[in-house]
């Protein structure tokens, strides 16, 4: 079975498909975005975890 790893990033409004773009290149899946607690909204992404062997 897989395991994962996750990581959260603001999305700044006028730059989210470069933003976004840029984790994707380094493997990353978008999960999900809210909102964020202090407004803005907030991309929740995963990617399998490598192993380190």
């Amino acid at each position: 079975m897989p395991a994962w790893e996750y990581v959260t990033t603001p999305l700044l409004i006028h730059n989210t498909t470069a933003i976004l773009n840029n984790w994707g290149s380094d493997g990353w899946e978008l999960v999900q975005i809210v909102a964020g607690p202090e407004g803005g909204l907030v991309a929740y992404l995963k990617r399998e975890k490598q192993d380190n062997a």
